[in-house]
């Protein structure tokens, strides 16, 4: 949520979503193990960057921050704007070749009784 937070609150900042624009985030998760969040702005002058932090400056530490809460991070020039994303991942179980990858249990349905009902009279 911070990630997504920041990236939005540059959007508005720092392109024209934030003169009288818009801009569109995403949510996705491609593949076990990876979320993916993007945001669609309007475009603006400069291109994203983390930045070297200066500690006694008011801001600039944004995307710095979402780099180093995130997998990785990047953008792409969009039909009229630019995406800025990022992947957070987390480990995902990977079968073992000596065990089976999915254990099936079977189970028989009692039907309760007088199931299935009778004709209506």
């Amino acid at each position: 949520m911070t990630c997504v937070s920041e990236l939005c609150a540059n959007a508005i900042a720092h392109t024209a979503s934030g003169r009288g624009g818009m801009f569109t985030v995403e949510v996705d998760c491609p593949r076990d193990g990876v979320a993916r969040v993007a945001v669609t702005d309007d475009g603006g002058a400069a291109v994203p960057a983390a930045g070297s932090l200066d500690l006694m400056a008011e801001g600039g530490r944004g995307l710095a921050m979402v780099a180093a809460c995130t997998s990785r991070w990047g953008y792409s020039e969009a039909y009229q704007g630019r995406t800025v994303w990022a992947e957070a991942c987390w480990p995902v179980a990977v079968p073992s070749p000596d065990r089976p990858s999915k254990i099936t249990r079977q189970a028989r349905l009692v039907p309760p009784p007088g199931w299935p009902p009778g004709p209506a009279a």
